[in-house]
């Protein structure tokens, strides 16, 4: 008997995680995948990093130190 992924309790219509979808969606063999998704990973990263964090920090006060002397 094949194993069968079960359902989530929030998702009962979702039988395969998000990964899964995405590893199956990538075309190639399994080197062109790990490829593509360190690609994506890197590039995820990098948007982050570039992007999304200095856009961010002026609304995050990090250099406000409360502690006093």
């Amino acid at each position: 008997m094949p194993f069968r992924k079960q359902a989530s309790p929030m998702f009962p219509e979702a039988r395969d995680p998000m990964y899964g979808w995405i590893w199956r969606v990538i075309p190639g063999g399994i080197w062109v995948k790990l490829v593509t998704v360190l690609l994506l990973s890197s590039l995820a990263g990098v948007v982050l990093w570039y992007v999304v964090f200095p856009m961010l920090e002026p609304h995050v006060p990090l250099d406000q130190v409360t502690v006093g002397r």
